[in-house]
């Protein structure tokens, strides 16, 4: 991982964070919380069809509004998963339109 994530991921051991095991919270983490050379990394390692598949199986709850707005943008998504947090421990989740977020 490119030393610019160890800010993003401080509460994970850095060394033992790898792209793959560790995909939804890099994700997550970079979407939130970094900028642009972040997001560029996420594309170019990720690529947008399979970052667009990934961010499709993780609750919207987990993203911050702001960022929940960007992502709709940059990937062109017009609807997430929505998962209250009970729903999210069963593994249920139903969809919900960026523009109600």
């Amino acid at each position: 991982m490119p030393q610019i994530f160890k800010p993003l991921l401080w509460s994970h051991r850095f060394g033992e964070v790898n792209a793959k095991d560790n995909k939804r919270t890099i994700i997550v983490n970079s979407i939130n919380y970094g900028d642009l050379p972040h997001w560029k990394w996420l594309f170019r390692h990720y690529g947008k069809d399979n970052l667009r598949q990934a961010i499709q199986n993780i609750p919207f709850s987990e993203f911050r509004p702001g960022a929940i707005k960007l992502m709709g943008l940059f990937l062109n998504l017009s609807k997430l998963k929505y998962a209250s947090r009970s729903d999210y421990i069963k593994g249920e989740a139903a969809p919900v339109r960026l523009g109600q977020v």
